[in-house]
């Protein structure tokens, strides 16, 4: 078994050579452990560091931002053979040691996707401002209430995946890709689990390149989780948009209704009719848009599956051939 860990950088020079060196070589039941640097247009020596400390580096010209620098990194970790990938982060929030601690449940066929939490057990909740824990746990009980399953840590970079995992992932978000990774596997169905760990809640240099603003991370994050909510459930998606104006509608005609009763005519509100009419239109329209989504998103988990398929495939073959390694860069 072969595990390959994956770092996304972005001018860390001053804690990637650490975090390289803590990676453990030997876990129960592999046989060997890789690095993958993800260098997203550093300006600094962190792709030099990569190479100093034998890992695999994939570079950027430009930066291109953290879930674009994760698809390039998992295309990399498929090209070397890895049965198990895991992610952490370069700036040294995590702790390498616990490599083998969030590793174990897709080593041991126990999950088909395992994350580090940092509030699955209060006793190890890391230090972090209040707005940001809010941050977290406002977007932890949205995706859950989304999937309808309970997560307590969604936006943890520190995360392992097994083939049934990184094969089907078909994602689309640069920004950042924590949140619609944890959509797309759980509509797939597949096995996710939570492992707590301590972590550090603030970083020791530089400032943190998603979450520096905090408005801004939100705003974003909040357009990649609805944006992935709508291609994996079209119909409840546009569902829940008509409801808004077919509710106000329904409100307006209630309204003139009771009008017409208590004064035995329409006047002067026949503009609720006219608006309620309008809106209801309008709800119309927005739900049969969910209809053809709907019939869309057949086609959509066809061209998935076939992806997934060809991935496996391809996987297959190159481990028949043994996978020969390609030059750094």
């Amino acid at each position: 078994m072969k595990l390959v860990v994956q770092i996304p950088a972005l001018n860390e020079e001053a804690t990637l050579r650490d975090v390289i060196r803590r990676v453990p070589r030997k876990l129960p039941s592999v046989d060997q452990v890789e690095v993958v640097v993800v260098d997203d247009g550093s300006t600094d020596r962190t792709a030099a560091i990569a190479l100093e400390e034998g890992a695999h580096l994939v570079q950027h010209p430009v930066r291109r931002g953290v879930g674009a620098a994760f698809r390039s990194g998992l295309e990399k970790s498929m090209q070397l053979g890895a049965d198990v990938i895991v992610t952490i982060d370069a700036d040294g929030q995590f702790d390498p040691a616990d490599i083998p601690l969030v590793a174990g449940p897709v080593v041991r066929g126990e999950a088909d996707f395992a994350t580090a939490s940092r509030f699955l057990d209060p006793a190890l909740e890391p230090e972090m401002p209040r707005v940001k824990r809010w941050g977290n746990s406002f977007m932890s009980r949205w995706v859950s209430r989304l999937t309808g399953r309970t997560f307590h840590d969604v936006s943890c970079g520190f995360r392992a995946y097994g083939p049934e995992a990184f094969l089907r992932l078909v994602l689309l978000g640069d920004f950042t890709y924590t949140h619609e990774t944890f959509l797309a596997l759980a509509f797939a169905g597949l096995r996710m689990v939570e492992v707590p760990v301590r972590v550090r809640g603030t970083r020791e240099h530089g400032e943190s390149r998603v979450a520096n603003n905090l408005w801004r991370y939100g705003w974003r994050t909040a357009a990649i989780i609805l944006k992935t909510y709508r291609d994996y459930k079209p119909l409840r998606f546009f569902g829940w948009l008509s409801a808004v104006p077919g509710s106000i509608a329904a409100l307006l005609s209630l309204f003139l209704l009771g009008w017409r009763i208590y004064s035995g005519g329409f006047s002067p509100h026949k503009w609720a009719g006219f608006v309620a009419a309008a809106l209801g239109g309008v709800a119309v329209l927005i739900y049969l848009v969910g209809v053809m989504a709907e019939m869309l998103d057949r086609v959509r988990a066809a061209q998935d599956e076939l992806l997934y398929r060809i991935r496996r495939l391809e996987r297959r073959v190159g481990l028949g051939k043994g996978n020969d390694d390609r030059p750094h860069g």
